[in-house]
């Protein structure tokens, strides 16, 4: 990624954290977005301190002033952009309940944070990805997005959304050379999580894995550092679901265990 600059939406923490230090390592300049500028800049300093190049920005994607002002960034500092990562979403799985109980404020909220923000995030780094020749938009889904389940249903909604856009986006830029994919991480070992979740929920999800461990934020992040590089170039409009294999078997596969011969 020598030469390229890439942003990065949520990139003081987790998943975003290791993608701007596998850009660096590979040669990017990267931007880090953050909600929190403190944790951004220091996020940076830990990229420089270790050769890198990076600049930390405090950036709240619910506004369009806010992502406007961090692409400009961008462009100021190091002249171009290459790649976004529209990694900022998630959703309050406190109010984020079934149809019925779920906090309509939250799913106003859930829809603004991951769609809207994609939407906005790309709409503002295409006009420079183009004059530059093209480049490569990724978007953060997730295996919520797959499939129907009894909770969080505004963020599984909004990421099926999410997984949607991104091909629209392909379709309408690819003639510009700007590729556009979506990654959906399945259950990541990231503070998040573990905010989020008890042990034993955490164990519970690790047991539909068709491997026997969760994720680590790296493992994301390598999948995020392929379709940014160049590696990817025939590569558009696809998700690639990197969730240990949560989603790869039938729902009633576990069952059908039991009845295996010995």
């Amino acid at each position: 990624m020598s030469n390229k600059v890439a942003v990065i939406t949520g990139g003081a923490s987790g998943i975003g954290l290791a993608a701007a230090h596998r850009f660096a390592a590979e040669g990017a300049s990267v931007v880090i977005g953050d909600l929190d500028e403190k944790h951004a800049q220091a996020a940076a300093q830990e990229i420089t301190d270790a050769g890198g190049t990076a600049i930390g920005v405090a950036v709240n994607v619910l506004e369009e002033a806010s992502i406007a002002a961090l692409i400009a960034r961008a462009v100021d500092e190091f002249g171009n952009l290459h790649v976004l990562c529209n990694h900022v979403g998630g959703s309050n799985p406190r109010k984020d309940l079934d149809l019925l109980r779920m906090d309509m404020d939250e799913f106003d909220k859930t829809m603004a944070l991951n769609v809207r923000s994609t939407v906005l995030g790309s709409r503002l780094a295409l006009p420079h990805m183009i004059e530059a020749g093209g480049g490569s938009i990724i978007n953060t889904a997730s295996v919520g997005g797959l499939s129907g389940d009894y909770l969080q249903s505004a963020y599984g909604t909004a990421k099926a959304a999410v997984i949607r856009l991104t091909q629209y986006i392909a379709t309408q830029y690819g003639p510009q050379m700007v590729r556009c994919n979506a990654v959906a991480p399945g259950a990541i070992s990231t503070p998040a999580l573990r905010d989020n979740l008890s042990e034993d929920e955490i164990e519970a999800i690790k047991g539909h894995n068709a491997l026997p461990f969760l994720g680590e934020a790296e493992d994301i992040a390598n999948t995020m550092l392929f379709l940014a590089s160049d590696e990817s170039r025939y590569l558009t409009g696809q998700l690639l679901v990197v969730d240990g294999g949560m989603s790869s078997h039938s729902s009633i596969a576990e069952d059908r265990r039991g009845f295996m011969p010995n």
